[in-house]
């Protein structure tokens, strides 16, 4: 039984991808609450590094966290075939899992699974993207999707954490994922 409190949920979904030694890494506005500004959050988003054949482990895992836990295999295979995302939901609470699902081949996707960083929540230990990756990603998704929320989350970080950036690993990123204007300006902003 999920309560509904999305820690305990964040918990156990951890709890599930640690059993099954899955790379992962949560992200999106729980990563930001850790590494920035606490800001409201609907849903728990989390990078996946998994093979096709950890998808079935991966979903009967899921499922035993309660029986009102819904998923789509045929989605989840889906998100692997596009490097996209699934979604699993607790119907009692009503809570929702995003999962984007990652190849680990991909030079930035290893990167930040290799620098994620462990805090624990709920008695188990939970992944969290480290909080220049999510800065970085946060950007991408901007310029590929312009969206406020996101570079507002990217200034809450950079205004919380900036003295403890990696501000080297930052603009090395940056220029390879073609974000480099994206971040000076909202460093340069987070600072006002």
């Amino acid at each position: 039984m999920i309560e509904n409190d999305p820690q305990i949920l964040l918990a156990m979904v951890a709890k599930a991808l640690n059993e099954l030694h899955l790379p992962y890494l949560v992200t999106g506005g729980m990563s930001v609450t850790l590494w920035g500004r606490p800001r409201f959050t609907a849903d728990i988003d989390v990078v996946l590094g998994a093979e096709p054949n950890d998808l079935h482990a991966l979903a009967q895992a899921l499922r035993q966290m309660g029986n009102q836990i819904y998923l789509d295999e045929d989605a989840m295979r889906e998100a692997y075939t596009s490097e996209g995302e699934f979604n699993v939901v607790d119907g009692k609470s009503g809570m929702k899992v995003d999962f984007w699902i990652v190849r680990q081949a991909d030079p930035f996707s290893a990167s930040q699974l290799a620098r994620r960083v462990g805090k624990r929540i709920a008695g188990e230990t939970v992944y969290f993207s480290s909080p220049e990756d999510l800065i970085l990603s946060k950007l991408r998704w901007h310029r590929r999707a312009p969206s406020e929320r996101q570079l507002d989350d990217v200034k809450s970080v950079v205004a919380v954490s900036g003295a403890g950036l990696d501000h080297n690993y930052l603009r090395e990123w940056a220029q390879k994922l073609g974000v480099e204007d994206l971040l000076e300006k909202a460093m340069a902003e987070a600072k006002r």
